[in-house]
């Protein structure tokens, strides 16, 4: 669940707030990660607000935690990697797939990017989409779709990052990558594999295996 939308005071973000959160950045930091840029956006996006407010002394924490339709907001180190990964500069277009609490997409936005983002869960997708509105967030455009198949009439894109667990990488994302432009993708089925795919070409792809995660799966539009 997300944050009330008629409760204003779950929206503050407290001095105490701000204490856990950089405390928590410390901790990402020391994990590794560099990038001035992405450290500074994760300062100050609040992600207690993107929780449920009975779960708020877990929002500065490093681990993940269930949202909604079975779904979670990732870890913190998470979000940081592959936001890293992505080496996004201001204006960069993103595509990002699954929108999830929207916890990612404030990141990106955080950076500069012109963000297109798309979520598969429609309970998730009704919630997010108010609460964007709620705060302030303005995504170029949010969907509700497959993102097996990406945005096809937007691309290219200079980065597509995806948020769940993919079996295999999804040859629609590849086809919609600008050239020099990276697909940042969990892969596999129980333990993925991050992947950092970089587009040489038309035809030439540079793969990078960058370690272990896991992942909610990626779902797919059967129908």
């Amino acid at each position: 669940m997300l944050p009330s939308q008629c409760n204003s005071n779950l929206l503050k973000d407290t001095l105490k707030h701000k204490g856990l959160r950089n405390k928590l950045i410390e901790e990402v930091i020391s994990k590794g990660i560099k990038d001035p840029l992405v450290i500074d956006a994760m300062r100050k996006v609040p992600r207690h607000l993107f929780m449920d407010s009975g779960f708020l002394e877990h929002a500065y924490q490093d681990k993940a935690f269930p949202i909604a339709a079975g779904q979670t907001i990732s870890q913190p180190y998470t979000v940081a990697f592959q936001t890293e990964l992505l080496q996004l500069k201001p204006r960069d277009k993103v595509l990002e797939i699954g929108t999830g609490s929207g916890y990612q997409t404030a990141i990106l936005l955080e950076l500069k990017a012109q963000v297109y983002t798309i979520e598969r869960q429609l309970e998730l997708f009704k919630k997010t989409r108010l609460f964007f509105d709620k705060m302030g967030y303005r995504p170029k455009k949010f969907i509700f779709g497959d993102g097996y198949k990406g945005m096809p009439d937007e691309a290219p894109f200079d980065g597509i990052i995806v948020t769940a667990g993919a079996p295999e990488v999804p040859k629609a994302l590849l086809q919609q990558l600008a050239i020099g432009g990276r697909l940042v993708i969990p892969v596999g089925v129980e333990d993925q594999e991050m992947m950092r795919i970089t587009r040489i070409s038309e035809t030439e792809f540079k793969r990078e295996q960058l370690g272990t995660f896991r992942f909610v799966p990626l779902l797919e539009d059967k129908n």
